[in-house]
């Protein structure tokens, strides 16, 4: 009779043993699991942030190099702006701001110089960036923001080919306004790029005419 409930206690004991090791392997599978997806997934989210930010980085070559940041201006387009569009008359050296047919605003600008004209045809804008930072594509002298600097303090790009960008831009020297004197941009008063700068939008249309 002592030796049945000896019997019966050590398979009790065992079945204890057995249960409490099977645990302990689900629960040793469970955070080697979760520890091992857990590098992955930080991977994953560092691989999208770093794809999401190499996408807003300016080419270093460009002919118009802004060497700040030109990400696109995260901005709300509201009903009005969507409604707005640039025509760009290189003859009579101004650039219109329609909206729908009506002409509400114009400023006169200074054009591409021989070699490097401004080229024409159908664009939107791309880029805006207040207090760009500019590189020269010739001397390759870079020049940083402030009142001297040869971009002003706004830049409106609406063309790149994916090396070049041309766009709208102030200048500290207003008396080049009104002739052809830049390599492609339009050079604008400061004042006049600012107010510019605030009635359009990422999107809005751009024709240039000769």
């Amino acid at each position: 009779m002592a030796m049945a409930k000896n019997d019966s206690l050590t398979r009790i004991v065992m079945l204890l043993c057995f249960g409490t090791a099977f645990l302990s392997l689900i629960v040793h599978w469970r955070i080697t699991t979760s520890t091992t997806a857990q590098p992955n997934l930080a991977k994953t989210s560092k691989t999208a942030l770093r794809t999401e930010s190499q996408g807003q980085k300016p080419d270093a070559q460009n002919r118009i190099t802004l060497l700040s940041a030109f990400a696109p201006t995260k901005q709300t387009t509201n009903a009005a702006s969507r409604n707005r569009q640039l025509v760009v008359d290189l003859s009579d050296r101004r650039v219109y701001v329609y909206n729908k047919d009506t002409v509400i605003a114009s400023y006169p600008i200074g054009v591409g110089k021989r070699g490097w004209e401004t080229p024409t045809g159908s664009f939107q804008i791309l880029h805006k960036q207040r207090d760009p930072i500019w590189q020269h594509p010739i001397t390759g002298k870079i020049f940083s923001s402030g009142t001297d600097s040869p971009l002003g303090d706004r830049w409106i790009g609406f063309w790149t080919d994916g090396r070049n960008q041309i766009g709208f831009h102030g200048t500290p020297d207003d008396e080049v306004i009104g002739s052809a004197i830049s390599h492609g941009c339009l050079r604008m008063r400061n004042p006049d790029v600012r107010l510019l700068y605030k009635q359009v939008s990422l999107g809005t249309p751009v024709e240039v005419r000769q």
